[in-house]
């Protein structure tokens, strides 16, 4: 039995289900997964936002009203009875009286999962393994693939999950803390490098640290297009170093905190070293988006911004991979 939703909605602060997902699979307890599939004249949340009910689990959220207490019901029904159903709010809805206050109208398409289930299993493989996959499902029949090795299938749905975004924030002072903490807090993989930083790591719930040289540091963390690189040392020389490791690496993101006027100066070493332009050119700096604030807090929110603003711009190129997909790539 689903318990009924609590009234502080927390659970809606999930983004990514996967925790859920393999929380109800070590619980050996069958799940329910919830994908946002259409949706019509605007809303709050896109195609491809996914909710999880299980036994003492919920996760996510599409609407923030009435919508997910519905669901909830529905959930317990599809845990009960094995069959996948697809629910409309909005116009053309067998429930009227549900209205989404945004005047939208969308569709969520449920479907029962076995904790045991080979699909399952192949997709937190993957997360740990920091691979992307596509899982493609109709409720009955599901797969779970590295992206365009399964065709579709006709009434199935498709939903592309990638690795977890990971921070690596070089720094010691307030603003380096302030952004490894919202990194945390907004749901990367976040490690703060401090080379030759003290033993004890910082009070920051989430942060896992370090105190290598930066390239040690991101070898043995593992950079891939996934990762994004925040270095705010206020060091010329540990800045210089962080870049070398950072700009020639996989990472989706290098920023560099700092006055504009400076960069050549930080930069004239890899030029030296005849790093190509192109490469040179990966960095963002001044690090972050403009929005006229130097606090610490106020840099942190303005670096995540930028991170997500670019990797939400980076899968919004992505399109659909079949004419059956019924979710776009999240």
């Amino acid at each position: 039995m689903i318990e009924t939703l609590p009234e502080w909605p927390l659970f809606g602060m999930a983004e990514d289900v996967r925790p859920a997902l393999r929380q109800a699979q070590q619980g050996k307890t069958p799940l329910v997964l919830a994908t946002l599939t259409a949706v019509e004249g605007g809303g709050p949340r896109p195609p491809g936002t996914q909710m999880v009910f299980a036994r003492g689990i919920v996760a996510g959220y599409f609407s923030g009203g009435c919508v997910e207490g519905d669901i909830a019901g529905h959930a317990r029904a599809c845990l009960d009875d094995g069959a996948p159903r697809t629910l409309v709010y909005g116009a053309g809805s067998p429930w009227p009286d549900i209205q989404l206050l945004c005047g939208a109208r969308i569709e969520i398409f449920l479907e029962k999962v076995e904790a045991d289930d080979p699909a399952l299993a192949a997709l937190l493989t993957a997360e740990t393994e920091r691979r992307p996959v596509e899982w493609i499902s109709d409720g009955v029949k599901r797969s779970c693939a590295a992206p365009g090795t399964v065709t579709p299938w006709a009434g199935a749905i498709v939903r592309r999950h990638d690795p977890v975004p990971r921070l690596v924030v070089f720094g010691s002072d307030p603003t380096a803390l302030a952004i490894a903490g919202l990194g945390a807090q907004s749901g990367f993989e976040t490690t703060l490098v401090r080379p030759k930083g003290p033993e004890a790591p910082p009070p920051l719930p989430g942060v896992a640290y370090r105190r290598d040289e930066p390239q040690a540091a991101l070898a043995a963390i593992g950079v891939d297009a996934w990762t994004a690189v925040a270095i705010a040392t206020h060091s010329l020389e540990l800045d210089q170093s962080a870049l070398a490791a950072a700009l020639p690496s996989a990472a989706g993101y290098v920023g560099l905190l700092g006055a504009r006027r400076r960069l050549p100066e930080r930069l004239a070493p890899l030029r030296a070293k005849g790093v190509a332009e192109s490469v040179l050119m990966r960095v963002h700096a001044p690090i972050g988006l403009d929005i006229g604030g130097k606090a610490p807090w106020e840099v942190a929110v303005s670096v995540i911004g930028e991170i997500m603003a670019l990797r939400h711009a980076r899968g919004a190129d992505r399109a659909p991979e079949s004419k059956t997909d019924k979710v776009q790539p999240a």
